[in-house]
């Protein structure tokens, strides 16, 4: 069977929310549990090997059955088979290939969502460094709209692939921060403030959120709402964490006091 170019990009893997294969229309991500789970952490590490240590700790964590090893070969031999079946690849070993010490992934351009997100993050972070506030808003916000849910949504995680989904998560939020801190460098206050309200509701404890939103009230004058907002976060800290506000949350604050 002969896989040509578009074949290749009409295969989607989709990480971000509950983790699925796509080709074309047809979704065909295997349904077993601990297969899924394999899938998951090759995913996130596409196009690197993956030690057959790492994929047992992720399984089993410290107490893997005798026959560990063996049983990992079985869940690989059936993703090359769902490979094979579903016609994303020549052959199953074409994409899932064994690179000692375990396997690897092949995932081309295109395909990820995950490396799509990887890309605009980096793309956009470097944008808004150089001052590009434009471009980097585009990609940044292009970035998390990939984001379907919480990622590998669909899957139980070992301490592996729960290790990285907390670090994906964590990226998530700091790839947030510098779409706002790149629109509000476009001066789109009004058009930040309901988000910003949303996310501090969400947020009640997060000064930096707090921050922005103190600044977009500010600039779109509305400074009393921009007080109570302080007041709101300083009793807030003070009630769960007996802690008062940052010296830039009182530079902010002293600056809406005039």
């Amino acid at each position: 069977m002969v896989v040509d170019i578009e074949q290749h990009t009409a295969v989607r893997f989709q990480t971000l929310g509950a983790l699925q294969i796509w080709h074309g229309t047809r979704e065909c991500a295997p349904s077993t549990p601990k297969v899924l789970q394999v899938l998951g952490l090759l995913l996130v590490q596409a196009n690197r090997p993956v030690p057959t240590g790492t994929l047992i700790d992720e399984l089993w964590g410290d107490n893997p059955p005798r026959s560990a090893v063996t049983t990992i070969q079985t869940y690989v031999y059936q993703l090359r088979k769902l490979i094979e079946r579903e016609g994303l690849a020549e052959s199953g070993e074409d994409m899932l290939v064994t690179r000692p010490p375990g396997y690897l992934l092949r995932v081309r351009p295109g395909q990820s969502d995950l490396e799509r997100f990887r890309e605009l993050r980096e793309r956009g972070r470097e944008s808004l460094a150089a001052g590009r506030h434009h471009d980097a808003a585009l990609d940044l916000r292009s970035a998390l709209a990939l984001w379907t849910g919480p990622p590998f949504g669909n899957v139980k995680p070992g301490r592996q692939l729960a290790a990285e989904v907390i670090d994906l998560e964590e990226r998530h939020r700091t790839t947030l921060q510098l779409a706002i801190e790149a629109e509000m460098g476009l001066g789109m206050h009004r058009e930040l403030v309901g988000e910003l309200r949303s996310l501090t509701l969400l947020h009640p404890l997060d000064e930096w959120l707090h921050q922005q939103l103190m600044v977009a009230l500010d600039r779109c004058g509305r400074r009393s709402e921009g007080v109570r907002l302080y007041w709101a976060l300083r009793d807030a800290l003070g009630d769960e964490l007996g802690i008062s506000p940052s010296p830039q949350t009182e530079r902010i604050y002293r600056a809406l006091l005039g």
